[in-house]
């Protein structure tokens, strides 16, 4: 890079991150007020609901990244015109996409960041705010308690089961009220298993106050029971809670304990898929920005060409989010769901500047 491309570098990296931190602190004003509306009811203070919104907010802000990424490029683009270097750049010889390269190369950088390190940070620090907010409820209760009914789909070492629980605490690792349908080898019904609690051990769910009911026999109770399991702790946490939640370096570890325990492993592999496509999403946001605001202060109309590219970009998140469900669904292949969105806004936004520079 010779020196004006690091100066455009410089100017777009520092516009970007503060407009995304400018989101954080925003998200975190809006999160601190319901947080302490929680905390405070159940006898923390202050202090307590800043610090889990602390923690809370990187999770909560990587929504917002692709719009830092297009609002601060749409004002460095801005500010580099109206302070005439793009003008003193293009009467030098420069192309549009000579200055306009650093600015993509820094929305890659910051897109390989936020999924390969921004992403696992923001992941455990949501989990330890689950941690504190256990603690301060005393009831070992998390994020991922819920009091509604839950579904588990499991193989084990004598065949499948289906199991529910009323109640789940302890990050999933403590069923209340859970009753197991076990099936066999060649998945015929084989007994059903109630139980006033089920906890996760390895290799083992430990059941107490068990009451086995099978066909054409009378039924059973023991103390402990015990049913065999594949699944892990941290793969029912996520089961129960979501993929967001899960650090990019651990989906693929994520995938497979999910295929091998026989659970949907649909919204790890998108979720995946979607952290790698990140980057290709902040080269769209970038040269979306470039489409409204190169020519602005050369053709006036520039509230009105700056409001046409914030427009478009919810448009593609609007899109993005509706690839996104389909993929889920299983209408569509997590690879087609994650990339999907991200070529298609690339190549409309390349295609609008070509138009507008080459003609």
């Amino acid at each position: 890079m010779n020196t004006l491309s690091r100066y455009i570098f410089r100017k777009f990296v520092s516009a970007i991150l503060a407009v995304f931190f400018l989101c954080l602190g925003l998200i975190f004003l809006i999160d601190l007020i319901e947080m302490m509306r929680k905390v405070l009811k159940k006898g923390g203070t202050l202090i307590d609901a800043m610090l889990i919104s602390m923690l809370r907010v990187p999770s909560f802000a990587e929504l917002s990244l692709p719009f830092a990424v297009l609002i601060g490029s749409i004002g460095a683009f801005l500010m580099l015109s109206k302070s005439s270097e793009l003008i003193i750049a293009r009467s030098s010889g420069m192309s549009v996409w000579q200055f306009t390269r650093p600015a993509v190369l820094a929305g890659v950088l910051i897109g390989v960041f936020a999924s390969i390190a921004y992403n696992p940070m923001a992941a455990k620090m949501r989990a330890y705010s689950e941690v504190l907010q256990a603690e301060l409820s005393r009831d070992n209760r998390g994020l991922l308690s819920t009091t509604t009914v839950a579904w588990l789909r499991q193989d084990g070492p004598d065949g499948q089961s289906i199991l529910t629980a009323q109640h789940v605490s302890q990050q999933g690792a403590l069923l209340t009220d859970v009753t197991f349908f076990e099936y066999d080898n060649l998945k015929l019904f084989k007994e059903r298993i109630d139980a006033k609690t089920a906890v996760l051990k390895d290799g083992r769910w430990v059941l107490s106050g068990a009451r086995v009911s099978a066909a054409n026999q009378k039924t059973r109770h023991f103390k402990k029971y015990l049913v065999g399991t594949y699944l892990t702790r941290t793969q029912i946490e996520d089961s129960i809670g979501t993929a967001e939640n899960i650090s990019f370096w651990d989906l693929p570890r994520f995938i497979e304990i999910a295929e091998k325990a026989g659970l949907p492993a649909s919204q790890f592999r998108l979720q995946y898929q979607t952290l790698l496509s990140r980057p290709l999403w902040m080269i769209a946001m970038v040269l979306l920005a470039a489409t409204c605001s190169l020519q602005s202060f050369r053709f006036g109309n520039v509230q009105k060409k700056i409001f046409f590219g914030l427009a478009s970009g919810f448009i593609f998140f609007v899109f993005a989010q509706m690839s996104r469900n389909m993929g889920l669904s299983g209408h569509t292949s997590a690879i087609l769901a994650a990339w999907g969105p991200a070529t298609i806004a690339c190549l409309i936004a390349a295609s609008v500047l070509i138009h507008q520079e080459d003609g």
